[in-house]
């Protein structure tokens, strides 16, 4: 959601009209995933993708009426194998996508809080007057809309669920009707005219689809020397927030490093305490100088940090294991530390270094096997 933001932004300074589309579930083969998404204006410019070829025309000419009537709709795309390929589906597959007119303060709202793991909460079924509704809800206990009707708290309870599985999920959702059973059997009747009475009045369905959004990976680089110098231009554009830590000013300086997030000049044990790593954090040690390499890795192989590697030969790291055992580290720390650092891709450069340990940095945010 976030790399849409700017484009949106910069749209409704415009006065554009905005709708945005959103994969809420695949089938078979589809090239993206749940939670892909597309942003798409009045006068025919869009960015994002929620498949390709015909799915994003189709998409487009659906906007038209969103946007025109103010509702949202549920589309869905079947394609068998032999018509895959023409509408942007790689071997055929079903895709459903919720589309609806940009709810502008939750946009900003989600801008806003783009430092903290966060879940929108959308209505994509159920009473009509319901459907498109939608709420915020902000891991520091923050929200922002409402679904209303006595929904929110059930809600947020699902949201909670979502950011603890880092996972968009589609849930039934229902309304307690203890005081207002009435009200309900009014709307049921009015949505499915002809329906007999409700026998069990306890509660009202709703399906919701929970959009989570977590801050950007962030990377950080113990030691300026020239592979991080490559490291960082690669990492940004994976869209990783990057940090170089690294006492020598001469190594750490903002002409070396012009494009990073932070640099910070001080020994690598006070700065990885400083930054707060956590799960969404690597760490890359990459000074080759036990005097900066060491103290740094006694703090990041005991954080919550999902990747640490260090630079050398296995030589290297089996002398580096010895001193950090000395220092108190077990073998479950030590363990975690990838050593040589990245994938073994064959070359010798910065440039390819650089890249050798990015892929090993991605692939262990999917924790692939062996990563």
């Amino acid at each position: 959601m976030r790399e849409l933001i700017p484009d949106i932004k910069l749209w409704l300074t415009e006065n554009e009209t905005v709708a945005l589309a959103t994969v809420i579930d695949t089938w078979g083969s589809a090239p993206r995933g749940i939670g892909a998404k597309m942003a798409l204006t009045g006068s025919g410019k869009f960015t994002g993708s929620v498949s390709g070829g015909c799915v994003e025309g189709a998409v487009l000419d659906a906007s038209s009426e969103v946007l025109r009537t103010g509702k949202a709709q549920l589309l869905e795309f079947g394609v068998a194998d032999e018509k895959a390929w023409e509408v942007g589906l790689a071997c055929g597959g079903t895709i459903e996508i919720f589309l609806q007119p940009l709810n502008v303060e939750l946009i900003y709202a989600i801008d806003k809080a783009r430092q903290e793991p966060n879940a929108s909460v959308t209505i994509v079924r159920g009473d009509v007057e319901r459907i498109g509704r939608q709420l915020l809800f902000c891991s520091s206990g923050n929200t922002v809309g409402s679904l209303g009707d006595g929904i929110d708290e059930l809600a947020i309870q699902a949201a909670r669920r979502a950011l603890d599985t880092g996972s968009p999920q589609r849930v039934d959702l229902a309304l307690p009707t203890e005081t207002t059973s009435t009200a309900i059997e009014e709307q049921v009747q009015r949505v499915n005219p002809g329906l007999p009475a409700m026998e069990d009045k306890s509660m009202f369905w709703n399906e919701i689809f929970i959009d989570v959004t977590l801050p950007p990976p962030t990377l950080v680089i113990v030691g300026g020397v020239h592979i991080s110098v490559a490291l960082t231009n690669i990492a940004k554009t994976l869209g990783y927030r990057t940090v170089v830590v690294d006492p020598r000013r001469a190594f750490g300086s903002d002409e070396r490093f012009p494009n990073i997030d932070q640099l910070i000049l001080s020994w690598p044990d006070q700065a990885l305490k400083q930054i707060g790593i956590n799960s969404s954090t690597a760490v890359a040690v990459l000074t080759h100088d036990p005097k900066l390499d060491d103290p740094a890795l006694q703090v990041a192989l005991t954080s919550p940090a999902f990747y640490v590697g260090a630079l050398g030969s296995k030589a290297t790291n089996i002398r580096r294991r010895d001193r950090l055992i000395r220092l108190g580290l077990g073998s479950e720390a030590l363990d975690r530390l990838k050593a040589p650092i990245g994938l073994d891709l064959g070359g010798r450069t910065p440039e390819e270094i650089a890249l050798a340990v990015m892929a090993q940095i991605v692939a262990s945010s999917h924790r692939l096997p062996g990563c």
